[in-house]
């Protein structure tokens, strides 16, 4: 993260000038013939080729790079059988890094897309001893893998998990406009003079949320809504209905960047292809 910074700090080393560089006046008189060695300097390592401390130790599945920093100042943490307390070091492929004692290394990453079904929290753990949707991927992956982004209880259809951090901030940050296409059942039919009103921005809680898109569903009830937005704002889909006067019967996400429930039954789940990876790799 910092290249650009060390870059500009490389170009300014290099700029430095040396005994050797220095023009100087000629003498006026003759001097003893003086050799000059050249000093070399000490070869620094390409950070720019490491990975920052606290994002090596999330990756492999020890806890949370903000939990990773705690870790770190406290002396948790050796490279190389040396203690190290700085933030920003940066992990090189040939470092053996331990954590309280133990080696450690970033984990495989892996993707898996679930089809959540209803009465699951999206959470890690529930003290009120609730149904989790890790529950239902339990057993998909060896490796510690979180939910990206929320579905609340009783709505149902695609969760990605995975443990790539860097995917999972840019499929959740506002500015990616991330394509999310939910099936609303109300209810009662939605009138087409409401159905006008959702179309572009609306303001819910005093806050703009923008709808892409908004139609009836074909060949069903005009209380079967398609509605399609990037705003990622807890429940927004059905603070947008009640904004209106109706209520959610039902809600089941259909689309989540581009991913399908094609062929993947309720409360069941899979793994990415790597065309699905590719293409959630190439998005802006």
């Amino acid at each position: 993260m910092n290249s650009n910074k060390n870059s500009s700090r490389g170009r300014q080393d290099g700029k430095r000038s040396t005994p050797l560089s220095r023009k100087s006046k000629p003498l006026a008189r003759k001097s003893p013939k003086k050799t000059f060695t050249k000093i070399k300097e000490t070869p620094k390592s390409d950070e720019s080729s490491g990975i920052r401390l606290n994002k090596y130790i999330a990756n492999s599945g020890v806890c949370s790079r903000r939990e990773a920093d705690t870790y770190i100042e406290h002396g948790s943490v050796e490279v190389n059988g040396k203690l190290v307390t700085e933030m920003g070091y940066k992990v090189q492929p040939t470092d053996v890094v331990r954590f309280d004692g133990t080696s450690i290394s970033p984990e495989q990453k892996k993707y898996i897309l679930l089809n959540k079904p209803k009465n699951y929290i999206t959470t890690m753990d529930d003290d009120r001893g609730r149904k989790t949707v890790m529950e239902l991927v339990a057993n998909a992956s060896k490796e510690r893998i979180y939910p990206v982004g929320r579905l609340d209880r009783n709505t149902t259809g695609l969760l990605l998990f995975t443990n790539d951090g860097d995917l999972a901030k840019k499929l959740t940050h506002p500015k990616h406009n991330v394509r999310k296409l939910y099936h609303a059942s109300l209810d009662r039919k939605l009138d087409l003079k409401d159905l006008e009103k959702l179309r572009g921005e609306v303001v819910i809680e005093g806050r703009k949320v923008f709808i892409d898109a908004v139609s009836y569903v074909d060949g069903q009830p005009k209380t079967e809504i398609g509605i399609e937005i990037h705003s990622g704002r807890n429940r927004i889909v059905r603070k947008i209905f009640e904004h209106l006067g109706y209520k959610v019967n039902k809600l089941d996400r259909v689309i989540f960047a581009e991913l399908t429930k094609k062929n993947l039954p309720r409360g069941r789940w899979r793994e990415l292809t790597n065309l699905e990876l590719v293409n959630l790799q190439k998005m802006q």
